[in-house]
């Protein structure tokens, strides 16, 4: 096959699938950036409506937090608590996850120092309400587990147009070429240069991007790399129920979690009803970038064995993979400046999307022209 019939075939993936896949890859992208700070945003807004929390002495422990939470929704059918997440700052609050059947997983934030319920997501403000819209747009759109197979769908797809895009990009046979904009060229000239610049300077951040939440929402990824980098599969944890005995205190977990990973901090931990569910404690390591840690301690409910620890920094080569798909998605990995440029990465379709459109219909215009004045000749 020649290079020329194989950049036609290329060029043809890439615009029939763009086309295909543009809108919803629209939709998924700008909501991506209008959440890259979405827990900013709510921090901000619950202080706001709250006010500032001030430390005053030791925290309260856990076992306290999740008494209150549960005296304050017991009106709630059949409520159950669904996990915790931890303070990170001084000024921090604890947010708890409780679930109700017939209603959606509901967030409620309390003040550390004083017991103080500040607010919960059922009754968000304007701004809460419309970012919670948005993450439910971008992960699903807003229509279950068949969005959940759409969206991630449209992620392998865009994959695919993406490294269409970077084969075709013009500076693989003249670097300065790929990079040139000429901003007193003819608009038809002057589309192409922002599509091929703008596209080629975001298409790895969109694979990042897209591919994992391909993989989140598919699934199919984990047990594929796992077996490519020839690392263990990981066996199902169970917690072994003893007759006539409750669950252990969750101190006298916590306590065991620390022992297990001695640098890390605690920043959550999965709640569950299920008894043969195991406990799950989400760490953090001095090393580890993300807010909230990549280490994970799994113990047994009733037993308080552990039964599996995940040392972020000891992990297999199919883990660390895994691993890095959170701060990839999330643009986490360096820090505040990437993240402000995935705002512009969230962009990157909707600006593609048109410039492509325009870049086709220069195209699809000048096919009639040139249709039109050979029927003319002919005649």
């Amino acid at each position: 096959m020649s290079y020329k019939k194989l950049r036609n075939i290329v060029f043809t993936v890439h615009r029939i699938l763009g086309f295909a896949i543009a809108l919803i890859a629209v939709l998924v992208g700008v909501t991506g950036s209008l959440i890259v700070f979405q827990r900013e945003i709510n921090e901000f807004q619950l202080h706001q409506q709250f006010g500032a929390i001030i430390p005053q002495g030791n925290r309260l422990s856990l076992e306290v937090v999740l008494d209150i939470v549960k005296a304050a929704y017991a009106n709630l059918p059949e409520m159950a608590l669904q996990g915790v997440s931890f303070p990170t700052k001084p000024d921090d609050f604890f947010s708890v996850v409780i679930s109700s059947p017939g209603k959606d997983w509901v967030e409620v934030y309390v003040n550390p120092y004083t017991g103080a319920i500040l607010g919960n997501s059922l009754h968000p403000n304007g701004v809460q309400r419309f970012l919670r819209i948005v993450y439910e747009l971008h992960t699903s759109l807003k229509l279950g587990d068949l969005g959940l197979k759409i969206v991630g769908v449209v992620g392998l797809g865009m994959c695919i147009v993406a490294i269409a895009g970077i084969i075709l990009w013009p500076g693989w046979r003249k670097l300065t070429a790929g990079f040139k904009i000429k901003w007193n060229a003819h608009p038809k000239r002057l589309n192409f240069d922002l599509h091929k610049v703008f596209g080629i300077t975001t298409a790895i951040f969109l694979l990042f991007t897209f591919f994992t939440g391909f993989a989140w929402n598919l699934g199919y990824v984990d047990p594929l790399i796992r077996a490519i980098t020839f690392s263990p599969p990981l066996p199902e944890l169970v917690s072994q129920p003893l007759a006539n005995q409750s669950p252990l205190p969750l101190s006298q977990q916590i306590k065991t979690a620390q022992l297990a990973i001695p640098d890390g901090a605690l920043r959550s931990i999965d709640l569950t009803t299920d008894p043969k569910a195991p406990l799950r404690l989400r760490m953090k390591l001095p090393e580890e970038r993300q807010e909230y840690g990549m280490s994970n301690v799994y113990l047994d409910q009733y037993s308080g064995q552990v039964l599996r620890v995940e040392n972020s920094l000891k992990a297999s080569l199919g883990d660390m993979i895994l691993n890095s798909f959170e701060p990839l998605h999330y643009g986490t990995f360096g820090g505040l400046l990437t993240r402000i440029f995935y705002i512009f990465v969230g962009l990157a379709p909707l600006i593609l999307s048109i410039t492509g459109f325009v870049i086709w219909r220069y195209r699809y215009r000048a096919k009639s022209t040139t249709k039109n004045n050979i029927y003319t000749t002919s005649i």
